[in-house]
């Protein structure tokens, strides 16, 4: 019974992956559909991994068959798939600092560059060659289109659709803006920006190490506590009888919930309320669409 169960999540579980996996692709197409879109950005990136997912799913059928509780494969699979990424280091937040940091870095050598008298295109494409690395594919990708001769707007918020960031859009708005009108005070202006743009990196940086100590902290109390199940069930299985009963199943479910409660939590009041995009990603999209 407990075999069958296994199987079944395991079913379920894939189903479901490939299920995300293929709204996401479609809310990327076009961005048409935006409720789905917002979404399917929010569910992270490692969730969705294929390699990790079939990992939690095989754990799960594992711990299921050697305890005989359904409920216990089932919190091991979902912890298999989300504790990773909740009590990990945060790798996304980290790159969009060091993204910010390069995209700050651009904004300066714009201005500096441009305080040279060179012209919009001319300064693009100086900076370009020399790219800071966090942004190094999408810059060449814009250098690349300006040189193909794509109109420069169109080029820029093409740029600004592969970042895919709020305050990307900001900088790429004034560059826009001043190649259609001819905008004077570009120089001051990008160097605000920097300083904006490095005052951000500044917030976030002092943000991430207070995640970090209390992430510590998690990961203390989750060790001691799968420790401890681990232990019981490994060298004093019958302390445990009473979870072999539908109540005691009904009570590890309750536990299981009240410890996904908490992560939600804990995931919310760190989460950092994004602007909104100056940019609209669908006629990014098309712009981008239309230099290939």
């Amino acid at each position: 019974m407990t075999a069958v169960l296994g199987a079944a999540f395991g079913v379920g579980a894939v189903a479901m992956a490939r299920g995300m996996r293929a709204r996401a692709d479609a809310v990327d197409d076009g961005g048409r559909s935006g409720g789905w879109r917002q979404v399917a950005r929010g569910i992270p990136a490692g969730w969705r991994s294929r390699r990790r997912l079939v990992l939690a799913v095989l754990g799960g059928t594992v711990t299921a068959a050697l305890t005989e509780w359904p409920v216990a494969g089932l919190l091991v699979a979902i912890g298999a798939v989300t504790l990773p990424g909740l009590l990990g280091p945060d790798a996304q937040a980290r790159r969009r600092t060091e993204r910010l940091e390069a995209l700050a870095t651009w904004t300066e050598m714009l201005r500096d560059t441009l305080s040279a008298a060179a012209g919009m295109e001319q300064t693009i494409l100086a900076t370009c060659d020399i790219p800071p690395t966090a942004l190094e594919g999408e810059l060449r990708a814009l250098a690349l289109a300006v040189r193909e001769g794509q109109p420069l707007p169109e080029a820029l918020e093409g740029f600004a659709h592969q970042v895919d960031d709020p305050v990307a859009d900001v900088v790429v708005t004034a560059l826009v803006m001043a190649a259609r009108k001819q905008a004077s005070q570009l120089a001051a202006l990008l160097g605000e920006l920097a300083d904006s743009v490095r005052e951000q990196v500044a917030m976030r940086q002092r943000i991430d190490a207070g995640r970090a100590s209390i992430r510590t902290g998690v990961r203390v109390t989750v060790t001691v506590t799968l420790g401890m199940a681990a232990g019981l069930t490994v060298f004093n299985r019958p302390y445990l009888a009473p979870f072999d009963t539908l109540t005691g199943q009904a009570v590890l479910a309750t536990v299981g919930a009240l410890f996904a409660l908490s992560f939600t939590w804990m995931s919310m009041i760190s989460h950092i309320e994004e602007p909104v995009r100056l940019i609209s990603p669908s006629r990014a999209v098309a712009n981008a669409g239309g230099a290939e």
